[in-house]
């Protein structure tokens, strides 16, 4: 079985629309009036890498109302499953945040993501560790 999705997912949008230089509202109007074939997309030419946090027991079971401080980083960081209250942010679902990094090389861009991650105090959060690896091995 084979599985195509044709939307904005997360994290691939996350990824992806960094990198789009056209803009997103031009994109937009073209799909909706058919006319996607005259649209030339621009695209930033440096390297992305997103990985994903995740609360532990993710995709399981989960933790909630962990608490997450997060300094000022090189990265963008996407929030999905937080909740900001009065003693700050704390985490509500399994997703928690995307950290992003772009950079000229596909081996700087995760460098760059991987040393942010460890400035992120999110205790017990899981994440892979092998974003971009292999292509960086190909590269």
């Amino acid at each position: 079985m084979i599985e195509f999705n044709c939307r904005l997912g997360d994290p691939e949008t996350q990824v992806l629309l960094p990198l789009l230089k056209t803009d997103m509202l031009d994109l937009c109007m073209a799909v909706c009036d058919g006319r996607v074939d005259q649209l030339k997309l621009q695209w930033d030419s440096r390297y992305a890498v997103g990985v994903v946090l995740a609360a532990p027991g993710y995709p399981g079971s989960y933790k909630k109302d962990i608490p997450i401080s997060i300094p000022k980083l090189e990265s963008r960081v996407y929030f999905a499953g937080v909740k900001k209250t009065e003693s700050g942010l704390i985490s509500s679902g399994g997703r928690v945040m995307t950290v992003l990094a772009l950079a000229d090389s596909l081996h700087a861009a995760r460098e760059k993501v991987y040393t942010d991650i460890t400035k992120i105090s999110f205790p017990a959060a899981v994440y892979r560790k092998d974003i971009g690896l292999r292509a960086n091995k190909l590269s």
